[in-house]
Protein backbone atom coordinates (compact mmCIF):
# COMPACT_ATOMS: atom_id res chain seq x y z
CA UNK A 1 0.00 0.00 0.00
CA UNK A 2 2.63 2.10 -0.55
CA UNK A 3 3.73 4.87 2.16
CA UNK A 4 0.86 3.87 4.29
CA UNK A 5 2.39 0.37 4.43
CA UNK A 6 5.14 -1.10 6.97
CA UNK A 7 8.21 -2.55 4.71
CA UNK A 8 7.84 -6.28 4.23
CA UNK A 9 9.75 -8.78 6.15
CA UNK A 10 13.31 -10.00 5.10
CA UNK A 11 12.97 -13.46 2.93
CA UNK A 12 13.07 -16.37 5.08
CA UNK A 13 14.92 -19.24 4.05
CA UNK A 14 11.24 -21.02 3.94
CA UNK A 15 10.20 -18.17 1.61
CA UNK A 16 12.74 -20.00 -0.75
CA UNK A 17 12.14 -23.84 -0.24
CA UNK A 18 8.28 -24.06 -0.92
CA UNK A 19 5.32 -22.25 0.09
CA UNK A 20 6.23 -20.07 2.96
CA UNK A 21 5.43 -16.58 3.88
CA UNK A 22 6.51 -15.13 0.45
CA UNK A 23 4.19 -17.97 -1.45
CA UNK A 24 1.55 -16.48 0.92
CA UNK A 25 1.61 -13.00 0.65
CA UNK A 26 1.54 -12.99 -2.62
CA UNK A 27 -1.67 -15.44 -2.80
CA UNK A 28 -3.47 -12.47 0.12
CA UNK A 29 -2.29 -10.19 -2.70
CA UNK A 30 -3.86 -11.72 -5.06
CA UNK A 31 -7.06 -12.27 -3.85
CA UNK A 32 -7.33 -9.13 -2.01
CA UNK A 33 -6.73 -7.25 -5.60
CA UNK A 34 -9.85 -9.35 -6.29
CA UNK A 35 -11.37 -8.38 -3.85
CA UNK A 36 -10.68 -4.91 -4.04
CA UNK A 37 -12.47 -4.64 -7.97
CA UNK A 38 -16.44 -5.03 -6.22
CA UNK A 39 -15.66 -4.23 -2.47
CA UNK A 40 -17.93 -1.05 -2.82
CA UNK A 41 -20.55 -3.22 -4.68
CA UNK A 42 -20.31 -6.04 -2.28
CA UNK A 43 -20.54 -4.00 0.73
CA UNK A 44 -23.56 -1.78 0.31
CA UNK A 45 -25.14 -5.48 -1.34
CA UNK A 46 -24.63 -6.68 2.32
CA UNK A 47 -24.68 -10.89 1.27
CA UNK A 48 -23.43 -12.94 3.49
CA UNK A 49 -20.16 -13.50 2.35
CA UNK A 50 -20.21 -17.18 0.55
CA UNK A 51 -18.95 -15.71 -2.20
CA UNK A 52 -16.06 -14.53 -0.31
CA UNK A 53 -15.08 -17.59 1.88
CA UNK A 54 -15.09 -19.60 -1.38
CA UNK A 55 -12.02 -17.18 -2.89
CA UNK A 56 -10.05 -17.84 0.09
CA UNK A 57 -10.72 -21.10 0.40
CA UNK A 58 -9.98 -21.95 -3.16
CA UNK A 59 -6.69 -19.99 -2.48
CA UNK A 60 -5.62 -22.03 0.28
CA UNK A 61 -5.92 -19.39 3.03
CA UNK A 62 -8.71 -20.98 5.08
CA UNK A 63 -6.17 -23.93 5.67
CA UNK A 64 -2.19 -21.88 5.93
CA UNK A 65 -1.65 -22.42 9.31
CA UNK A 66 -1.93 -26.13 9.73
CA UNK A 67 1.31 -28.14 8.82
CA UNK A 68 1.01 -31.42 7.10
CA UNK A 69 -0.13 -32.64 3.53
CA UNK A 70 -3.35 -30.45 3.14
CA UNK A 71 -2.46 -27.36 5.43
CA UNK A 72 0.05 -24.27 4.34
CA UNK A 73 2.32 -24.77 7.02
CA UNK A 74 2.24 -21.21 7.91
CA UNK A 75 2.76 -19.26 11.09
CA UNK A 76 1.39 -16.65 13.26
CA UNK A 77 3.34 -14.13 11.75
CA UNK A 78 2.78 -15.29 8.20
CA UNK A 79 -0.98 -15.23 8.97
CA UNK A 80 -1.50 -11.92 10.13
CA UNK A 81 0.40 -10.58 8.11
CA UNK A 82 -2.26 -12.21 5.21
CA UNK A 83 -5.13 -10.76 7.45
CA UNK A 84 -3.70 -7.34 7.48
CA UNK A 85 -3.29 -7.49 3.37
CA UNK A 86 -7.00 -8.54 3.10
CA UNK A 87 -8.61 -5.91 5.52
CA UNK A 88 -6.69 -3.08 3.44
CA UNK A 89 -8.84 -4.55 0.19
CA UNK A 90 -12.07 -5.30 2.76
CA UNK A 91 -12.01 -4.61 6.23
CA UNK A 92 -14.86 -6.89 7.01
CA UNK A 93 -13.66 -10.46 4.98
CA UNK A 94 -10.22 -9.11 6.87
CA UNK A 95 -11.85 -9.38 10.39
CA UNK A 96 -13.77 -12.83 9.38
CA UNK A 97 -10.16 -14.55 8.74
CA UNK A 98 -8.61 -13.18 11.31
CA UNK A 99 -11.63 -14.60 13.81
CA UNK A 100 -11.25 -18.08 11.56
CA UNK A 101 -7.47 -18.43 12.33
CA UNK A 102 -7.69 -18.01 15.82
CA UNK A 103 -10.68 -20.02 16.21
CA UNK A 104 -8.90 -22.67 13.97
CA UNK A 105 -5.97 -22.50 16.27
CA UNK A 106 -7.68 -22.12 19.74
CA UNK A 107 -7.12 -26.26 20.37
CA UNK A 108 -3.46 -25.41 20.27
CA UNK A 109 -3.93 -23.31 23.46
CA UNK A 110 -6.61 -24.88 25.47
CA UNK A 111 -6.94 -28.44 24.48
CA UNK A 112 -4.87 -31.62 25.13
CA UNK A 113 -2.36 -32.33 22.23
CA UNK A 114 -4.13 -35.30 20.69
CA UNK A 115 -7.53 -33.52 20.84
CA UNK A 116 -5.79 -30.49 19.24
CA UNK A 117 -4.04 -32.83 16.64
CA UNK A 118 -7.33 -34.65 15.81
CA UNK A 119 -9.74 -31.32 15.91
CA UNK A 120 -6.73 -29.67 13.46
CA UNK A 121 -6.83 -32.64 11.17
CA UNK A 122 -10.59 -32.58 10.67
CA UNK A 123 -10.40 -29.00 9.83
CA UNK A 124 -7.74 -28.99 7.66
CA UNK A 125 -8.87 -31.79 5.50
CA UNK A 126 -12.57 -30.98 5.18
CA UNK A 127 -11.41 -27.33 5.24
CA UNK A 128 -13.73 -25.94 7.37
CA UNK A 129 -14.00 -22.10 8.03
CA UNK A 130 -14.54 -21.24 11.76
CA UNK A 131 -16.93 -18.27 13.42
CA UNK A 132 -18.26 -17.77 16.29
CA UNK A 133 -16.14 -15.96 19.97
CA UNK A 134 -14.51 -17.10 22.84
CA UNK A 135 -15.20 -14.13 24.82
CA UNK A 136 -17.12 -13.72 27.75
CA UNK A 137 -20.93 -12.74 27.83
CA UNK A 138 -23.86 -12.33 30.07
CA UNK A 139 -26.03 -14.24 30.12
CA UNK A 140 -23.63 -16.92 29.37
CA UNK A 141 -24.51 -20.25 27.21
CA UNK A 142 -24.81 -23.00 29.97
CA UNK A 143 -23.21 -26.62 29.52
CA UNK A 144 -25.30 -29.41 31.31
CA UNK A 145 -24.38 -33.24 31.56
CA UNK A 146 -27.79 -34.91 31.31
CA UNK A 147 -28.02 -38.64 31.20
CA UNK A 148 -27.86 -38.39 27.14
CA UNK A 149 -24.55 -36.43 27.81
CA UNK A 150 -23.41 -32.53 27.48
CA UNK A 151 -25.99 -30.09 26.60
CA UNK A 152 -25.37 -26.95 25.50
CA UNK A 153 -27.98 -24.07 25.71
CA UNK A 154 -28.68 -20.61 25.37
CA UNK A 155 -28.04 -17.38 23.11
CA UNK A 156 -24.90 -16.11 22.06
CA UNK A 157 -25.28 -12.34 20.41
CA UNK A 158 -23.20 -10.81 17.42
CA UNK A 159 -20.54 -12.93 16.68
CA UNK A 160 -18.25 -12.88 13.47
CA UNK A 161 -18.54 -15.61 10.83
CA UNK A 162 -21.64 -17.53 12.07
CA UNK A 163 -23.60 -16.89 8.87
CA UNK A 164 -21.15 -19.21 7.12
CA UNK A 165 -19.04 -20.65 9.32
CA UNK A 166 -18.42 -24.72 9.36
CA UNK A 167 -18.20 -25.02 12.85
CA UNK A 168 -18.70 -22.19 15.66
CA UNK A 169 -16.40 -22.07 18.53
CA UNK A 170 -18.42 -20.87 22.08
CA UNK A 171 -17.62 -19.77 25.63
CA UNK A 172 -19.67 -22.08 27.87
CA UNK A 173 -20.13 -22.37 31.32
CA UNK A 174 -20.73 -25.83 33.36
CA UNK A 175 -23.50 -25.57 35.46
CA UNK A 176 -21.91 -27.92 37.95
CA UNK A 177 -19.13 -26.42 38.71
CA UNK A 178 -19.28 -22.85 37.16
CA UNK A 179 -15.74 -23.24 34.73
CA UNK A 180 -15.71 -21.83 31.49
CA UNK A 181 -15.16 -24.21 28.74
CA UNK A 182 -14.41 -23.83 24.69
CA UNK A 183 -16.52 -25.55 22.64
CA UNK A 184 -17.14 -26.60 19.01
CA UNK A 185 -20.31 -27.39 17.74
CA UNK A 186 -21.46 -28.15 13.92
CA UNK A 187 -23.71 -25.33 12.80
CA UNK A 188 -26.08 -28.00 11.35
CA UNK A 189 -26.97 -29.74 14.12
CA UNK A 190 -30.00 -30.15 15.69
CA UNK A 191 -31.35 -27.52 18.51
CA UNK A 192 -28.79 -24.83 16.57
CA UNK A 193 -30.32 -21.63 15.17
CA UNK A 194 -28.19 -18.96 13.53
CA UNK A 195 -30.16 -15.46 13.39
CA UNK A 196 -28.62 -12.84 10.83
CA UNK A 197 -29.44 -9.80 13.16
CA UNK A 198 -26.49 -8.37 13.26
CA UNK A 199 -27.94 -5.78 11.29
CA UNK A 200 -24.25 -3.26 12.03
CA UNK A 201 -23.95 -0.47 10.22
CA UNK A 202 -20.18 -1.47 9.25
CA UNK A 203 -18.08 -4.87 9.21
CA UNK A 204 -21.47 -5.81 6.94
CA UNK A 205 -19.54 -8.81 5.68
CA UNK A 206 -18.03 -10.34 8.45
CA UNK A 207 -21.11 -12.62 8.41
CA UNK A 208 -21.77 -11.57 12.38
CA UNK A 209 -25.75 -12.71 13.94
CA UNK A 210 -27.18 -14.60 16.49
CA UNK A 211 -26.76 -18.37 17.74
CA UNK A 212 -29.25 -19.54 19.60
CA UNK A 213 -28.34 -22.99 21.49
CA UNK A 214 -31.41 -25.49 22.75
CA UNK A 215 -30.59 -29.13 24.07
CA UNK A 216 -27.99 -29.09 21.44
CA UNK A 217 -25.52 -32.51 21.90
CA UNK A 218 -22.38 -31.75 22.50
CA UNK A 219 -19.56 -34.73 22.44
CA UNK A 220 -16.27 -35.39 24.64
CA UNK A 221 -14.24 -34.69 21.66
CA UNK A 222 -16.08 -30.98 21.21
CA UNK A 223 -14.72 -29.65 24.55
CA UNK A 224 -11.61 -28.20 24.12
CA UNK A 225 -10.47 -27.39 27.23
CA UNK A 226 -10.89 -24.47 30.09
CA UNK A 227 -11.19 -21.02 29.88
CA UNK A 228 -10.67 -19.91 33.61
CA UNK A 229 -8.65 -17.11 33.99
CA UNK A 230 -7.46 -18.65 37.39
CA UNK A 231 -3.92 -19.10 37.46
CA UNK A 232 -4.11 -22.87 38.90
CA UNK A 233 -5.58 -23.69 35.85
CA UNK A 234 -4.44 -21.69 32.95
CA UNK A 235 -1.03 -21.69 32.15
CA UNK A 236 1.72 -18.65 30.94
CA UNK A 237 1.74 -20.45 27.42
CA UNK A 238 -2.65 -20.37 27.19
CA UNK A 239 -2.51 -16.73 28.81
CA UNK A 240 -0.96 -15.61 25.49
CA UNK A 241 -4.45 -16.59 23.52
CA UNK A 242 -5.38 -13.53 24.38
CA UNK A 243 -2.60 -11.19 22.98
CA UNK A 244 -2.58 -13.71 20.35
CA UNK A 245 -6.30 -13.33 19.52
CA UNK A 246 -5.91 -9.41 19.75
CA UNK A 247 -2.93 -8.62 17.35
CA UNK A 248 -5.61 -9.50 14.46
CA UNK A 249 -7.74 -6.81 15.78
CA UNK A 250 -4.74 -4.62 15.59
CA UNK A 251 -4.01 -5.75 12.18
CA UNK A 252 -7.87 -5.61 11.08
CA UNK A 253 -7.31 -1.95 12.25
CA UNK A 254 -4.19 -1.04 10.27
CA UNK A 255 -5.19 -2.67 7.00
CA UNK A 256 -8.56 -0.69 7.31
CA UNK A 257 -5.98 2.76 8.02
CA UNK A 258 -3.89 1.57 5.15
CA UNK A 259 -6.57 0.68 2.03
CA UNK A 260 -7.89 4.15 2.88
CA UNK A 261 -5.21 5.82 2.80
CA UNK A 262 -3.97 3.97 -0.45
CA UNK A 263 -7.99 5.08 -2.34
CA UNK A 264 -7.23 8.46 -1.10
CA UNK A 265 -3.87 8.98 -2.42
CA UNK A 266 -5.08 7.53 -5.74
CA UNK A 267 -7.81 10.29 -5.87
CA UNK A 268 -5.65 12.75 -4.83
CA UNK A 269 -3.08 11.81 -7.29
CA UNK A 270 -4.88 10.88 -10.48
CA UNK A 271 -7.70 13.23 -10.00
CA UNK A 272 -10.57 10.14 -10.25
CA UNK A 273 -11.24 7.31 -7.57
CA UNK A 274 -9.42 3.73 -8.83
CA UNK A 275 -12.69 2.13 -9.62
CA UNK A 276 -14.76 5.69 -11.05
CA UNK A 277 -12.60 7.35 -13.82
CA UNK A 278 -15.28 9.86 -14.34
CA UNK A 279 -15.26 11.11 -10.75
CA UNK A 280 -12.56 14.42 -10.35
CA UNK A 281 -10.04 14.23 -7.45
CA UNK A 282 -8.36 15.87 -5.25
CA UNK A 283 -5.23 18.16 -5.10
CA UNK A 284 -1.92 16.70 -4.66
CA UNK A 285 -0.28 19.72 -4.64
CA UNK A 286 -1.93 22.13 -1.72
CA UNK A 287 0.10 21.97 1.44
CA UNK A 288 -2.69 21.37 3.74
CA UNK A 289 -3.26 17.79 1.85
CA UNK A 290 0.49 17.32 1.80
CA UNK A 291 0.24 17.66 5.92
CA UNK A 292 -2.80 15.86 6.59
CA UNK A 293 -0.89 12.88 4.49
CA UNK A 294 2.30 12.92 6.20
CA UNK A 295 0.05 12.98 9.52
CA UNK A 296 -1.46 9.88 8.79
CA UNK A 297 1.46 8.31 7.44
CA UNK A 298 3.53 8.74 10.49
CA UNK A 299 0.61 7.61 12.98
CA UNK A 300 -0.15 4.52 10.65
CA UNK A 301 3.56 3.65 10.60
CA UNK A 302 4.16 4.22 14.00
CA UNK A 303 1.27 2.10 14.80
CA UNK A 304 2.33 -0.76 12.36
CA UNK A 305 5.84 -0.35 14.22
CA UNK A 306 4.72 -1.08 17.33
CA UNK A 307 3.03 -3.75 15.80
CA UNK A 308 5.79 -5.16 14.88
CA UNK A 309 7.37 -5.01 18.00
CA UNK A 310 4.37 -6.76 19.76
CA UNK A 311 4.41 -9.64 17.01
CA UNK A 312 7.80 -10.63 17.75
CA UNK A 313 6.70 -10.86 21.74
CA UNK A 314 3.83 -13.23 20.80
CA UNK A 315 6.25 -15.11 18.54
CA UNK A 316 8.88 -15.46 21.26
CA UNK A 317 6.34 -16.27 23.71
CA UNK A 318 4.80 -19.09 21.77
CA UNK A 319 8.28 -20.38 20.55
CA UNK A 320 9.31 -20.77 24.53
CA UNK A 321 6.01 -22.91 25.37
CA UNK A 322 5.99 -24.07 29.06
CA UNK A 323 9.33 -21.91 30.05
CA UNK A 324 7.13 -18.90 29.98
CA UNK A 325 6.54 -17.50 32.95
CA UNK A 326 3.68 -15.24 34.29
CA UNK A 327 5.58 -11.96 34.68
CA UNK A 328 6.97 -12.78 31.04
CA UNK A 329 3.47 -13.45 29.57
CA UNK A 330 1.90 -10.31 31.30
CA UNK A 331 4.88 -7.97 29.83
CA UNK A 332 3.39 -9.55 26.05
CA UNK A 333 0.32 -8.84 26.70
CA UNK A 334 0.60 -5.04 27.78
CA UNK A 335 2.71 -4.96 24.46
CA UNK A 336 -0.34 -5.84 22.39
CA UNK A 337 -2.76 -4.07 24.26
CA UNK A 338 -0.44 -1.00 23.44
CA UNK A 339 -0.31 -2.07 19.60
CA UNK A 340 -3.98 -2.35 19.58
CA UNK A 341 -4.78 1.20 21.03
CA UNK A 342 -2.29 2.44 18.45
CA UNK A 343 -3.68 0.93 15.53
CA UNK A 344 -7.33 1.86 16.81
CA UNK A 345 -6.17 5.52 16.65
CA UNK A 346 -4.48 5.07 13.25
CA UNK A 347 -7.50 3.63 11.83
CA UNK A 348 -10.02 5.96 13.54
CA UNK A 349 -8.35 9.06 12.17
CA UNK A 350 -7.08 7.82 8.83
CA UNK A 351 -10.88 6.54 8.02
CA UNK A 352 -12.06 10.19 9.25
CA UNK A 353 -9.95 12.47 8.13
CA UNK A 354 -9.46 10.69 4.31
CA UNK A 355 -12.87 12.06 4.27
CA UNK A 356 -12.14 15.86 5.01
CA UNK A 357 -9.14 15.19 2.41
CA UNK A 358 -11.31 14.10 -0.53
CA UNK A 359 -14.42 16.89 0.95
CA UNK A 360 -17.70 16.70 -0.20
CA UNK A 361 -17.07 14.29 -3.00
CA UNK A 362 -16.11 11.52 -0.27
CA UNK A 363 -20.57 12.09 -0.08
CA UNK A 364 -20.72 9.78 -3.57
CA UNK A 365 -22.15 6.51 -2.14
CA UNK A 366 -20.50 5.65 -5.52
CA UNK A 367 -17.21 6.19 -4.40
CA UNK A 368 -17.37 4.06 -0.95
CA UNK A 369 -15.09 5.55 0.99
CA UNK A 370 -17.85 5.61 4.07
CA UNK A 371 -17.33 1.55 4.35
CA UNK A 372 -13.87 2.60 6.12
CA UNK A 373 -15.22 4.77 8.66
CA UNK A 374 -18.01 2.57 9.09
CA UNK A 375 -15.98 -0.76 9.37
CA UNK A 376 -13.34 1.15 11.93
CA UNK A 377 -15.69 2.74 13.75
CA UNK A 378 -17.64 -0.93 14.29
CA UNK A 379 -14.72 -2.89 15.03
CA UNK A 380 -13.71 -0.34 17.51
CA UNK A 381 -17.23 -0.23 19.26
CA UNK A 382 -17.27 -3.96 19.80
CA UNK A 383 -13.50 -4.15 20.95
CA UNK A 384 -13.16 -0.68 22.88
CA UNK A 385 -9.90 0.90 23.00
CA UNK A 386 -10.48 2.89 26.27
CA UNK A 387 -9.97 -1.21 27.96
CA UNK A 388 -7.14 -1.57 26.11
CA UNK A 389 -5.77 1.71 27.54
CA UNK A 390 -6.33 1.16 30.81
CA UNK A 391 -5.49 -2.14 31.08
CA UNK A 392 -2.13 -0.42 29.78
CA UNK A 393 -2.11 2.29 32.20
CA UNK A 394 -2.37 0.22 35.36
CA UNK A 395 0.19 -2.30 34.15
CA UNK A 396 2.29 0.62 34.35
CA UNK A 397 1.70 2.74 37.42
CA UNK A 398 1.45 -0.51 39.32
CA UNK A 399 2.61 -3.69 37.53
CA UNK A 400 -0.65 -5.16 37.45
CA UNK A 401 -1.05 -8.05 34.95
CA UNK A 402 -3.43 -6.77 31.73
CA UNK A 403 -6.53 -9.14 32.22
CA UNK A 404 -7.11 -12.45 29.89
CA UNK A 405 -9.87 -10.77 28.03
CA UNK A 406 -9.83 -13.06 24.87
CA UNK A 407 -11.64 -10.94 21.43
CA UNK A 408 -15.20 -10.76 20.98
Amino acid sequence: MGLASAPSRPTSPSDRTGPGRAHWLRVAREVADDLATDSVAREQAGKAPFDEVSRLREAGLLTLLPAGPRGGGGDWLTAYAVVREIAAADGAIGQLLGCHYFLSWSARFFAEPALAARTEERSTVEEWCWGGGLARQEPPLMLVRTPRGLVLDGRQNYTTGVLVADRLAVRAVRRDTGEPLAVVVDPGRSGVTIDGDADTFGQRLAAGGSVVFEDVLVGADEVLGSLSADDDLLSPRAALASPAGRLFSAQVLLGTAEGVLAEAREFSRTGHAPLHPAWPGGTPHDPQVQTAYGELTVLTRSASALTDQALEAVRGGLERGEDLSYDESADISALVAMAESAAARAAQESTTRALEIVGARATSARLGFDRFWRNARTHTLYEPVTHRLRDVGHYFLVGAHPPFVLPA
